[in-house]
C-alpha cells in the first residue's frame, strides 16, 4: 500500500488549506528539511529510516504543495524579502554514499535540487563514529557485547530488539566524550565485537563530483563533524575552515554554504562558531533548530526540521506544524 499516494479531491483541499493557514499570504516563510540517508531498502535496525519509495513519494508530495528552490537561492531570496509562498529547500548532512546512489536520481527524476552538506574527512573509504557503533552492533556474531571494561555496560544482542536498544544506548553514552576519547572507545568496543566493518558508507570523491555535475550544491559540514562547541576556538575554525578548503579544491569552485554538525544552537555551536563561518566567507549556514525562517532571517542560523512520518496526512501536518513554530525553536 502506498502511504504517500495522491490525495483525492477531498484531502488534497485539506493539504492546501491547512499549508495555507499556516503560511497566509505576507507570512512567506523558507521550511528546510533535513536527510541523512536514504536506503534502497528497508533496514530491520532502522525501520523508520527512509527508503527510495518513500523518499520518492515524499519528493512527489512536496513539488506538489512547496515552491522547491536550491537552498543558495532561497537564502538570497530571503535576504531580499522575495521569497514565494511555501518556499522549501531540500538538505542532506554528513555525506552518505546512498546521497548519490539512491537520493540523485529520485531527485533527478522529480526535477527537484538539493544541498549537500559533506563532512570531508570521511570521503573515499571513512566512516563516521556513530557508524561504526551501528555496525559492528549489527555484524558481531555474539549474543552479547560486553562493554564493561570500557564502562559502557553489558549489552544482549540476541534478537533485533535488543540490538536496536544497544545502538543508542552505547552512541548516548560516547556523543559527548573528548573526540580522542570517544575514537578510542569505539575502536576498543570494534575490537571486543570481532567483525569486520564496511568502507563504503560514505561518499567518494567522484560521487561528490557527480552531484555537482547533476545540478546539486555542495555545502561544508567540518572535516571530522566535531561537536564545535566542545573544542578549542582555533580547532572549531580550523575544522570549518580546512573542511570549506576541502571541497574548493575538489569541485574547483567557491563552497558558499555551511551546515554546523549536530545543530543545536547553544549547544553543539555558539556564538562564536557564528562568527566564524561568517568570518570564512560563507554566505549562510543551517542549525537543526525547528522552524521556518520569516522576514529577514539571520542567514548564518537557518533553521531546519526532519520530516520522519511515515504516511501522507503525517507527513504534511507536520511540514505545516513546521511553519507554526518560531524560528530557532531546537
Amino acid at each position: 500500500m502506498n502511504r504517500y499516494a495522491d490525495a483525492g479531491a477531498g484531502s488534497a483541499l485539506l493539504e492546501r488549506s491547512l499549508l495555507s493557514l499556516c503560511s497566509p499570504g505576507g507570512k512567506r516563510g523558507l521550511s528546510i528539511l533535513i536527510y541523512h540517508r536514504v536506503l534502497p531498502v528497508k533496514d530491520e535496525l532502522f525501520p523508520g529510516e527512509v527508503d527510495r519509495q518513500e523518499f520518492s513519494d515524499q519528493m512527489a508530495l512536496l513539488k506538489s504543495r512547496f515552491n522547491v528552490l536550491p537552498l543558495a537561492q532561497a537564502v538570497a531570496m530571503a535576504k531580499r524579502g522575495s521569497l514565494p509562498p511555501r518556499a522549501a529547500a531540500i538538505t542532506f548532512d554528513d555525506g552518505y554514499a546512498d546521497n548519490a546512489e539512491v537520493a540523485l536520481p529520485v531527485l533527478r527524476e522529480h526535477r527537484l535540487p538539493a544541498t549537500f552538506f559533506v563532512a570531508s574527512g570521511f570521503l573515499n573509504g571513512g566512516r563516521m563514529w556513530n557508524d561504526s557503533v551501528i555496525e559492528l552492533v549489527r555484524r558481531t556474531p555474539d549474543n552479547v557485547l560486553d562493554a564493561s571494561t570500557l564502562g559502557l555496560g553489558v549489552h544482549p544482542l540476541r534478537t533485533v530488539a535488543e540490538r536496536q536498544h544497544a545502538i543508542p544506548a552505547l552512541i548516548g553514552q560516547l556523543k559527548y566524550l573528548p573526540a580522542a576519547e570517544r575514537l578510542e572507545k569505539v575502536e576498543r568496543l570494534a575490537a571486543l565485537a570481532d567483525c569486520a566493518l564496511p568502507d563504503n558508507l560514505m561518499m567518494t570523491t567522484a560521487q561528490v563530483r557527480s552531484l555537482r555535475a547533476a545540478g546539486m550544491d555542495i555545502g561544508a559540514h567540518t572535516v571530522n563533524h566535531p561537536i564545535l562547541a566542545r573544542l578549542p576556538d582555533a580547532q572549531a575554525r580550523e575544522e570549518i575552515a580546512q573542511g570549506k578548503l576541502a571541497l574548493e579544491d575538489l569541485l574547483g569552485e567557491k563552497v558558499a554554504l555551511f551546515a554546523y554538525p549536530n545543530g543545536k544552537p547553544g549547544e553543539d555551536y555558539l556564538p562564536q562558531h557564528v562568527t566564524m563561518a561568517r568570518d570564512l566567507g560563507f554566505e549562510g549556514a543551517v542549525s537543526t533548530a525547528w522552524g521556518a525562517s520569516r522576514g529577514a532571517p539571520d542567514p548564518f542560523q537557518l533553521p531546519r526540521f526532519t520530516p520522519w512520518d511515515r504516511n501522507r496526512l503525517r507527513f504534511v501536518l507536520r511540514l505545516a506544524r513546521n511553519l507554526t513554530v518560531p524560528a530557532g525553536r531546537a
